[in-house]
């Protein structure tokens, strides 16, 4: 008897598959319209389902097919939209052994043979449907010698004969295909419609089920009715007829989503020891790392849409009255910088649990990651803090806002600017590289930059003496040079000397930047060092030797005046 049950047994997926239009859920569209095509007679020659795996492609096609052969029980009856439980002709399709109804595979069946042997029995009328219907699933299997091959019979087939294809990459199927068939999306079954049905399945089946139970199988299905169901006849099968929470987080390797927001609330906040232990926890409770990390990109994104949209937790129902109010809360204390940086993190991290040797010394290092950064500041804050130290006083060093749950600062950020070495008053500069340098020693690299690679000196003056001290410096700028160069250096220079200074731009070529006369300096020394006798016999040796630069050697120290030395080395020559 037990043999004979088990033999008789189907699965859940097969057992409770729909058998019209009415019970197709999360299909509203589709069935709409269908149902309006089928009752006014607009019936397609060609239609195109696509969609996820599990979410009912074939399912629709043999209720499309049974809907459009449907006879009755007298076998009068046309097409309809109702039931279909009472044709005969119905439910042979249903069994798959109507031979007007053919289902093919085109993954084990992709050349053009293949094709050719369907086409072949299209201009045959069918043997006792009112339609030869043809079912290829996979459809973008097919090579492109098939396609070619179908195309002109799928444009104008004959009025007895209708084409339903199902596919997952609806973007590998040609253009020249889609144009002639009526195209219908099945989307992902939302989550409440899932729980809905598995917990209707688990009453007709006997099984007392856990809200949460359902829940965790519904999330884990992703939309697809077939997956949550093998899921389902899973955790029946391991738990005879009470289906909790426990069970199917074990059997699926989860953790307690709060459990998981608790410790996604400790690394964002900064309590690395306590999510620490969290994680070891988890680990030891059987909870994957891999799950983990989805769990916790799962709330981070949660979280940020959140924080974007507050009023979207009214429309959340897949969260629980407690877990709605904790992810309001601590997301109304991150920011969004906080969270994308975090999101960044866990993404990365991801891929590096997958990959690694221990994938729970992986997480662990992704924890402790995300905990260091979380409380790093915003680097929109320091550059804004940046900008306002240059508005206060010397005096008064600006404040730069660190984390809320860090301890000790990260870092000096900024000095106190009083303790910035300014040079004294009615400094003279005689060149232009008097100039650079002042600014380099005053922390003003970037105008100094400018001056030493694009200012070509046509004249520089300084009037310290009298009553009104002023400097007057005129150069050709580059056009690589900052429009607002002379403008900037002006108040600069009249900060750092104490006096006015006027700065104009000349048409003159002026003398060569400093960079350039750095540069001809360098080339005239390594000149000299090629004609040197020992380089050049070297050079002869290596004929692809090249000189990039020289050096002086450092002089040794000793007590020998430097005119001793020079007579010494005089006396040796002679």
């Amino acid at each position: 008897m037990t043999s004979d049950k088990q033999q008789a047994y189907r699965v859940l997926a097969r057992k409770y598959r729909p058998r019209n239009f009415d019970e197709l859920i999360g299909q509203d569209a589709l069935v709409r319209t269908l149902k309006n095509a089928i009752s006014s007679g607009r019936i397609a020659h060609a239609f195109m389902l696509t969609g996820v795996r599990g979410i009912g492609k074939t399912t629709t096609a043999r209720i499309i097919a049974k809907a459009l052969n449907y006879k009755g029980p007298d076998g009068k009856s046309g097409p309809t939209v109702g039931p279909t439980d009472d044709c005969p002709l119905c439910q042979a399709i249903t069994e798959d052994r109507h031979p007007d109804v053919i289902e093919m595979d085109a993954a084990s069946h992709t050349g053009v043979d293949n094709m050719r042997d369907i086409l072949d029995g299209v201009r045959y009328a069918p043997v006792e449907a009112r339609y030869k219907i043809y079912i290829i699933d996979e459809v973008h299997m097919l090579s492109p010698s098939a396609f070619n091959a179908l195309l002109k019979t799928l444009e104008e087939p004959p009025e007895h004969v209708k084409f339903i294809f199902a596919t997952t990459e609806i973007r590998k199927v040609p253009v020249t295909v889609l144009s002639r068939c009526q195209r219908f999306d099945l989307r992902r079954v939302a989550f409440e419609t899932l729980c809905k049905h598995y917990k209707d399945i688990g009453t007709k089946e006997n099984v007392t089920a856990e809200d949460a139970a359902i829940e965790m199988i519904a999330r884990a299905a992703d939309g697809s009715v077939r997956d949550g169901l093998s899921l389902l006849d899973q955790a029946i099968a391991l738990s005879g007829d009470k289906i909790t929470a426990e069970l199917v987080q074990s059997m699926l390797g989860l953790t307690d989503r709060m459990l998981t927001f608790d410790l996604l609330e400790n690394v964002l906040t900064g309590e690395l020891p306590e999510a620490l232990n969290l994680m070891d926890d988890i680990y030891k409770k059987g909870g994957a790392p891999v799950m983990v990390m989805q769990d916790l990109l799962e709330l981070t994104h949660l979280l940020t849409k959140f924080r974007a949209v507050p009023n979207i937790g009214s429309e959340s129902e897949s969260l629980s009255g407690l877990m709605l109010k904790r992810v309001k809360d601590l997301a109304s204390r991150l920011t969004m910088p906080t969270l994308g940086k975090s999101w960044q993190i866990l993404l990365k991290g991801l891929s590096e649990v997958h990959e690694a040797p221990d994938p729970q010394a992986a997480a662990e290092m992704v924890i402790i990651r995300l905990s260091y950064a979380a409380d790093l500041p915003d680097p929109a804050d320091l550059i804004r803090s940046l900008k306002d130290a240059d508005t206060q006083s010397p005096k008064s060093p600006p404040v730069v806002k660190q984390a809320e749950k860090t301890k000790e600062p990260v870092a000096i950020l900024i000095e106190d600017e009083a303790k910035i070495d300014r040079p004294p008053a009615k400094t003279r500069l005689h060149t232009l590289e008097d100039m650079v340098t002042l600014l380099e020693t005053s922390r003003e690299a970037l105008i100094a930059g400018e001056l030493y690679h694009y200012a070509h000196l046509v004249k520089l003056e300084q009037k310290t003496e009298g009553e009104n001290p002023i400097g007057h410096l005129e150069f050709r700028a580059n056009p690589e040079a900052s429009p607002k160069l002379a403008q900037n250096l002006g108040k600069i220079l009249q900060e750092l000397t104490g006096h006015r200074w006027l700065i104009s731009l000349s048409e003159k070529p002026g003398q060569p930047t400093l960079s350039e006369q750095k540069e001809e300096e360098i080339r005239r020394e390594i000149d000299k060092a090629r004609n040197h006798p020992v380089v050049a016999e070297i050079l002869e040796i290596f004929p692809d030797a090249k000189i990039v630069r020289v050096e002086k050697a450092k002089e040794e120290q000793d007590n020998t005046p430097p005119d001793r030395n020079a007579q010494q080395s005089k006396e040796k020559r002679g």
